[in-house]
């Protein structure tokens, strides 16, 4: 079982412990990764400023994992539905990818139409399985419960994705939390972070964050799970400033999804970086300790 690792931009400088985790869980778990070191970033910035420039850029990636004859499996949400998008419509338009395959002839490169992307989530939902997931677990986090963050991207545009969750029930991370024995958090909204407008509206991204952040603490969530790098910056790197603005008091850790399966399967703590979470995650940790004691 062997991928193309495609980490973006942001996980390798704002979200290390999120592909710390993520290699070692996929490691656990019998899944190879590959670093296809000419992958540049997705193009999800781009596509508000220039569509050609950003469906080349994507292009550009998509060539380089069918040259390996690999799929790309994406941690962020954004890059995989830029990716997936992008792909979806070359493949539909003959048009785009002449002009597209233009540009790559000048570096020696062509997109076929072949290339395939899914989030890592997905790719354990689907290739690894839930029941699969629920053998390997050796220590069942009963005592957790955990707010679920879809976020928009994992799950939006669905037609691009063949509707393989629904956008407004979502099931699969929810089903990957509980493989770990943890309990799902109640009357947690499947909402966007807000995280799309910060540039442009920071007050209506703290205001949406708060939404998030208030459900988990009303249900008394020990975390937030997400699987997006940047719905994560939104909920944990500006948890003080929502704080702040609001005269609230929050401390909700922001785990990334293969940091709670890790711990599920019985991976050590330094292993999968929570020294690098912004809101540090100790009493979660010490609850499980003290089960285990």
């Amino acid at each position: 079982m062997k991928y193309a690792l495609f980490l973006g931009c942001t996980i390798p400088v704002r979200a290390q412990n999120y592909e710390i985790s993520a290699r070692r869980v996929a490691r656990e778990l019998g899944i190879e990764f590959e670093d296809l070191t000419d992958l540049a970033c997705c193009a999800y910035p781009m596509r508000s400023a220039s569509e050609k420039v950003a469906t080349v850029l994507a292009a550009r990636n998509l060539a380089i994992a069918e040259e390996k004859g690999l799929e790309l499996c994406t941690l962020c949400s954004a890059c995989t539905a830029t990716l997936t998008e992008m792909n979806e419509h070359l493949k539909q338009d003959e048009k785009a990818r002449k002009e597209v395959n233009e540009h790559l002839k000048k570096i020696g490169r062509e997109y076929k139409g072949t290339a395939k992307v899914r989030h890592f989530a997905r790719i354990l939902y689907e290739d690894i399985g839930v029941d699969k997931i629920k053998s390997k677990v050796k220590k069942e986090l009963l005592s957790l419960a955990l707010a679920p963050h879809y976020g928009c991207h994992y799950i939006k545009p669905s037609e691009v994705y063949g509707h393989f969750d629904s956008p407004e029930n979502p099931h699969t991370l929810s089903e990957l939390i509980t493989a770990t024995g943890a309990k799902l958090a109640p009357d947690i909204p499947n909402s966007c972070c807000g995280g799309a407008i910060l540039g442009v509206e920071a007050d209506i991204t703290l205001t949406m964050a708060k939404t998030k952040l208030d459900a988990a603490q009303s249900a008394k969530a020990d975390a937030i799970v997400s699987i997006c790098p940047f719905c994560s910056v939104i909920f944990e790197d500006n948890q003080k400033k929502v704080a702040e603005k609001f005269e609230k008091e929050y401390g909700i850790p922001v785990l990334f999804y293969p940091q709670i399966l890790g711990l599920a399967l019985g991976i050590e703590e330094k292993e999968l970086a929570f020294r690098l979470n912004k809101v540090k995650p100790k009493d979660l940790l010490a609850k499980l300790a003290s089960e285990a004691a």
